[in-house]
This record gives C-alpha cells, structure tokens and sequence, in this order.
C-alpha cells in the first residue's frame, strides 16, 4: 500500500538541510509506520538526490516522525538552481513509498 493512504505529510527547508513530517491520520498505525519508516527506507527511496546523513525524531504524543534530509536541497535556495529548491514536493514524493499494510487491529475486525 502507499504511505499516503496511511499518513500526510508536509516538508520544509533550512540551508541546504531539508526536513520532511510523516503524521498518521490514526494513533494507531503510528507504531506501525515507526517499525517501517526509517532512514536506510528513505535514503532508497530518493536515490537520485546526493544526501548526507539522515535523522529521524519519534514525536509519539502527535503520532509523527520527522525527518532531517542534510545535504539534500543542493546548496539551498538561494544557491540551487534547482526547480525545488525549497524541497516542498519531497512530501508529496514520500507518500508514494510502499509500506507493508498494518495488520488489522481486534476493534478493526468487529462487525
């Protein structure tokens, strides 16, 4: 399934660092998308921008993780030439990534 049927997302820019938030529309496919969404996950699936190192931050009381992108918005805007230089579609490219389908939780499975 894609990411974006289990999450929104929404991404910024600093410098040349960009960051990207994941946020679940429900509490409780975040821990699921904390096992599946880590940074070896993302760094496959931007293989074409050159990034340095990624972190992630767990924000469980808001149900997101947010990544930091380094090195990943060639130089920034005001040095890119980039069409993206403030890396605002990296969001929208994240929710294209498979993720495996949550298993269904008991209350799910009621009639």
């Amino acid at each position: 399934m894609k990411l974006h049927e289990l999450a929104h997302a929404r991404s910024g820019d600093k410098g040349s660092t960009a960051d990207i938030s994941v946020i679940t529309y429900t509490p409780t496919t975040y821990p699921h998308l904390r096992t599946h969404l880590t940074p070896d996950r993302i760094r496959a699936h931007f293989p074409d921008l050159p990034l340095g190192p990624i972190h992630r931050y767990e924000v469980p009381s808001l149900h997101a993780l947010k990544f930091v992108l380094y090195d990943a918005l060639d130089g920034g805007v005001t040095r890119s030439l980039a069409l993206d230089a403030h890396g605002k579609s990296l969001a929208a490219c994240l929710l294209e990534m498979d993720v495996p389908a949550p298993s269904p939780t008991p209350d799910a499975t009621k009639d």
